[in-house]
């Protein structure tokens, strides 16, 4: 799957799971300061993307993440 379709992966989840506008989301956004998700809310996120592509994520793997991208760049290779 190609970083486009992962990302509108993102932000339909995000857009449902905490109730976000979609047009509020793009790849730059910072998760923190943009769209005021906490480090639980990532945890949920990744849990989400987990039962999407049915694998078992660990939301250690994306301690580091801080924009929409950076989700989609860390997820990608998991996509398989």
């Amino acid at each position: 799957m190609d970083k486009e379709a992962i990302f509108e992966v993102i932000k339909k989840l995000m857009a449902s799971e905490f109730k976000l506008d979609e047009a509020a989301i793009s790849p730059e956004k910072r998760l923190h300061d943009d769209l005021e998700l906490d480090s639980l809310d990532l945890v949920d996120l990744i849990l989400a993307l987990g039962e999407h592509i049915d694998k078992k994520i660990d939301p250690t793997l994306f301690k580091d993440a801080c924009t929409v991208q950076d989700l989609a760049d860390l997820i990608r290779p998991l996509w398989k």
